[in-house]
């Protein structure tokens, strides 16, 4: 009898990029795909995927979920520009990160490919390109909670999944965009945009990548990427004024014309936040959205390219597709069908 194949467990795999993957391993003939998630969507099990509802915190779930499994692609997490969910954030990442490597090993499971963030590597105050051989900035890091609990994922799931015959590899993709984004865990700024709840034009810089790209860069990661590698992935660099002039000429919406220095954008948006918070009110103002914005976010994807294959496609593409999929399935136009 032969023995029985082992699955390939994907947690957080109903989520953005996640789904990408499994849809990428669909594609490719992947029959033993195993998700794990709060709920998993009826189109997944039609085609055959097994359900591991669940949570990485819980070990119960957990245990379960790594049975009989050969690879993991931890995606779970939570993502937030609130300095006030710092908790939630490192029970996900940190906690469920080592609770997720210690299960591994003891089921023998043999790699793991960690969605990680380009910030834990490529954040700056200047502008500057970075690459997987700067160290980590961790006086910015440590600035906001989403990017730090990120970095200690990484810190717990190399102190924790490295033993002999383990391979961890780590994949550091920038602001993912593209269709699919149905919890606006990523593209909430391009609808922000559309929706012209941006008042001013940021002076820093991003990089952003086509999350059907980078699914392609993961699938490849299984095989190609090496052990305790880090791989940063994006397409473009560019100020905000930059993408802000790119997504008015696709679509029509006219950039910000308000240029606000960044001496006085930080200061007053923490201001505003403290008011309201102060009232116990909602604020208008993310403030370190605003500081966020001010940085330079600005990376080489060459070692990706170069190691895992990864092919970003024409930025311009994942712009107008993004724009898309936000005006017809979140502003409501073209829902009764074209003229």
């Amino acid at each position: 009898m032969p023995a029985k194949k082992k699955k390939i467990l994907i947690t957080g795999g109903t989520g953005f990029l996640g789904a990408h993957i499994v849809r990428k391993f669909l594609d490719a003939g992947e029959k033993n795909l195993r998700v794990m998630a709060s709920s998993v969507p009826e189109w997944m099990t039609d085609e055959g995927i097994e359900p591991a509802v669940g949570s990485v915190t819980d070990e119960k779930d957990v245990t379960a979920a790594v049975k009989d499994v050969s690879a993991i692609y931890h995606l779970a997490g939570k993502v937030s520009r609130d300095n006030e969910d710092a908790a939630v954030m490192n029970r996900v990442h940190v906690q469920g990160t080592r609770i997720l490597c210690e299960a591994a090993t003891k089921a023998k499971v043999k790699t793991i490919i960690l969605a990680s963030s380009s910030g834990t590597i490529a954040i700056s105050e200047r502008d500057e390109i970075l690459d997987e051989t700067f160290p980590p900035p961790m006086e910015l890091i440590s600035r906001f909670a989403y990017y730090s609990s990120k970095f200690y994922q990484e810190k717990t799931a190399v102190e924790n999944f490295s033993g002999k015959g383990q391979k961890l590899v780590i994949i550091n993709p920038s602001l993912l965009l593209g269709p699919g984004d149905e919890r606006l865990s990523s593209t909430k700024p391009v609808l922000d945009f559309l929706a012209r709840k941006i008042p001013y034009t940021p002076s820093g810089g991003l990089n952003f990548v086509d999350v059907r790209d980078t699914a392609d860069a993961f699938v490849n990661s299984l095989d190609k990427g090496e052990h305790r590698e880090k791989y940063l992935l994006g397409a473009e660099n560019m100020t905000f004024e930059e993408f802000f002039g790119r997504l008015e000429r696709l679509s029509g919406i006219s950039a910000p014309m308000l240029r606000v220095p960044k001496s006085f954008s930080v200061p007053a948006a923490n201001f505003v936040d403290s008011f309201f918070k102060s009232r116990k009110n909602a604020s208008p103002i993310e403030a370190k959205e605003v500081e966020i914005a001010e940085m330079f976010w600005y990376f080489d994807s060459s070692k990706a390219e170069e190691s895992l294959g990864f092919d970003p496609r024409d930025p311009q593409q994942t712009l107008n597709d993004t724009i898309k999929y936000l005006r017809k399935d979140f502003l409501g136009e073209g829902v009764f069908g074209a003229s």
